[in-house]
Formats: C-alpha cells, structure tokens, sequence
C-alpha cells in the first residue's frame, strides 16, 4: 500500500494546489516538473506588496512566466517591476522551489520564489490590463477582494527569511 500524501500547503477556489516547498539551492531546481514560473516576495518593513490581477480577479505575489534564455532571478527581478512599479532594493534572495498542481488537469510545475526590500513605497504605479491595484499587506488585515491562498502561504513563508530587522518595526 502507498505511503499517504502529505495535506496540501494550500488550496484555492479553481482547484490549483501549493504540494510543497522545496528550499535548496537556486541552481539546482527540482528536475521532476518544468520550472516556467517566478514569483517576488517585495516586503517594506512588515508588508508584502501585493498585485491584483484582471484576469484572475485575486490579490496574488508579482511574478509570471520565465522568459526564454532568462533565469529565474532576472525574471522575478522584471515581473515585479513591470507588474508593480517598484525595483527591489538590491539583489533578490532565493527562498525555495513551490511546487503545484495546477486545474484544470492538475499539471505538476514549480515556481521559483525570491524575497527582497523595496526602499520606497511611493507609488509610481500605473494600471495596465493584466494589473488593476498594488497595495502594501501586512498578512493580516482584509484585502478587497479575493485573495490568493497560494500566494499567501508563498508570502508568508518569504517573510520568515528576511532578517529579524523586518519584523517588530513600524508598518510602512
């Protein structure tokens, strides 16, 4: 008999599944699904910035699809200031490999996770048709609207690897 699956990270409403999350090393990615996928964790004191996307019609991390010949770095570097106006404060620190499974198939793909600073939290964001908002999240008021719990669980768990400088401070 199969050794039982382990209960998922986390769920949401259209069937897509966070499986697990696999820290390690950044060049060595997990070699049993593709890798087609960047997320950014950008955090200003103890908030996490947050896009909410048009299509999806949910607050989700800025991220997407790895561009050919990038690396999963460059590519959360350019998702997230394309997405969010906001350039990270120096160099984005890997977190770990997530791992989904995705509706309407459940495809397995993993998603690269980085985490950094934003200086500023000035908005120089402009709507565009994939991203309607951005906002400054804290993990723990409401949001409007529907939030993603994949993400959510992803930017929780970045926050964790930040310095203990980022917690305890005031909210920005």
């Amino acid at each position: 008999m199969a050794a039982p699956h382990p209960p998922p990270l986390a769920v949401d409403d259209r069937g897509n599944v966070l499986v697990s999350f696999v820290p390690g090393a950044e060049d060595t990615p997990p070699g049993d699904a593709p890798l087609p996928l960047a997320l950014a964790a950008l955090w200003h004191r103890d908030r996490v910035l947050m896009a909410f996307n048009r299509f999806r019609r949910a607050w989700e991390l800025p991220g997407g699809r790895i561009d050919p010949g990038e690396t999963p770095r460059r590519a959360a570097a350019r998702e997230v200031l394309e997405e969010t106006g906001h350039p990270p404060e120096g160099q984005l620190s890997f977190v770990g490999f997530a791992r989904f499974s995705l509706a309407p198939d459940q495809h397995a793909e993993y998603g690269a996770l980085f985490t950094g600073r934003a200086a500023d939290v000035s908005p120089s964001f402009r709507p565009d048709d994939e991203i309607a908002a951005i906002r400054w999240w804290d993990l723990r008021e409401a949001l409007p609207g529907r939030l993603q719990p994949l993400d959510a669980y992803l930017a929780e768990l970045s926050g964790t690897t930040l310095p203990s400088t980022r917690r305890g401070t005031a909210g920005g």
